[in-house]
C-alpha cells in the first residue's frame, strides 16, 4: 500500500499531535509514504517526526499511490489535485484550516478515517475538473482546476467587458468586474458569492457568474459542462487578471482564451456520514432556521 500526502503551510497547534499519530500510524502499519517536499520542511520545522520513504516536488515526480491525503483547509486540497492531475488517485481531505467544505475529516477523525480508506469502507465522488486553453502557456502548464476559472479586471478601477462564446455562438457581452465560469464543485465558492446557484456536484454543468455586473438583467446561467467557452477580453487597462482555483497571472487582451471539461476527474473520499447535502446544512447552515 502507497499512501502520498500533502499539507498546508500552516495549521493550529491543536491539530499537530493528530497529525503526528497519522503518520505514526502509518508507519506501524507499513505503509510505504510519499511526503510533499513542501509539507516534509514545514513538519520538520514544526518539530513533527517524518517516518518517510518518499519526497516528491510536484506531479512529475508523485509517482503511483493508492490514495492521497490533504492535510490543511479546502485551499489546500485544491493544491492536492494539481500534484495528482491525470493519476486520478482517491483524496482524502483532513480540514485543519477554517470552513472545510471540501476537506471534511477533523483532526480527531483522521485514525477512524484512514482505518475505513485501509479496509476499503468508503465512496469515491468523482468531480468534474475545467481546463484553460490558451495560445500562451498560462499556469505553469497546469491548466486545470476543480473550482472555477476567473477573468477579472486588475490596474484600473474601469469595468472590463468580456466578448463570451459558447460553441462559437455569440453569448454576451458582460460589462462587469469580472466573469467566473465554475463547476459544481465550485459552485459552493466564488461563484455563489456571486449570486450565482449551488450544483449538485453529479450534474454535468458549468456556471457563468458576471462579477458585478453594470446590466442588472445580466445572471448567472448553467450550460452543459460539454461546452466550449471561449473569450474576448477588452477595458481601458492593458491587463487582466486571470485565476485557476487559487493560482493566478497577469495576461494582456491579445491572448486567446478558452475553457472546457478536462478529461479526467478527480476522485474525491467520502463516508455515508459525509455527503453534500449534509456538508451543506452543516457547512453552510443551508436553511436554518433560528426561529425553530
Amino acid at each position: 500500500m502507497i499512501v502520498a500526502i500533502h499539507g498546508g503551510r500552516s495549521f493550529r497547534p491543536d491539530s499537530q499531535p493528530y497529525i503526528q499519530e497519522m503518520l505514526d500510524y502509518l508507519a506501524s502499519e507499513g505503509i510505504f509514504v510519499k511526503l510533499s517536499q513542501i509539507f516534509w520542511e514545514f513538519l520538520n520545522q514544526n518539530g513533527v517526526k517524518t517516518r518517510i520513504n518518499h519526497i516528491y516536488t510536484d506531479k512529475d515526480n508523485l509517482g503511483e499511490a493508492d490514495f492521497f491525503v490533504s492535510v490543511g483547509g479546502d485551499g489546500t486540497l485544491l493544491e492536492s489535485i494539481t500534484y495528482i492531475a491525470q493519476k486520478q488517485i482517491p483524496i482524502l481531505g483532513v480540514n485543519t484550516g477554517r470552513l472545510g467544505f471540501l476537506a471534511t475529516i477533523s483532526p480527531p477523525d483522521i485514525i477512524p478515517a484512514l482505518q475505513q480508506v485501509l479496509k476499503g469502507f468508503y465512496k469515491i465522488e468523482e468531480r468534474t475538473l475545467v481546463k484553460v486553453e490558451s495560445d500562451k502557456l498560462l499556469f505553469g502548464g497546469t491548466n486545470f482546476g476543480l473550482n472555477e476559472f476567473t477573468i477579472t479586471k486588475r490596474d484600473t478601477s474601469s469595468m472590463i467587458i468580456i466578448h463570451t462564446y459558447i460553441d462559437g455562438e455569440f453569448l454576451n457581452s458582460y460589462w462587469a468586474d469580472g466573469l467566473i465560469v465554475a463547476t459544481p464543485t465550485g459552485s459552493t465558492g466564488y461563484s455563489l458569492s456571486c449570486g450565482g446557484p449551488v450544483v449538485l456536484p453529479q450534474s454535468r454543468n458549468f456556471i457563468i457568474a458576471p462579477v458585478s455586473p453594470h446590466n442588472l438583467t445580466v445572471r448567472p446561467m448553467i450550460v452543459s459542462d460539454d461546452s466550449v467557452i471561449s473569450f474576448a477580453i477588452e477595458g481601458r487597462g492593458k491587463n487582466f487578471l486571470v485565476s485557476l482555483d487559487s493560482r493566478s497571472e497577469v495576461i494582456d487582451a491579445q491572448i486567446q482564451i478558452a475553457v472546457r471539461k478536462e478529461d479526467f476527474l478527480a476522485k474525491l473520499i467520502t463516508f455515508n456520514e459525509h455527503n453534500f447535502l449534509n456538508t451543506l446544512r452543516t457547512k453552510l447552515n443551508w436553511g436554518l432556521d433560528i426561529r425553530n
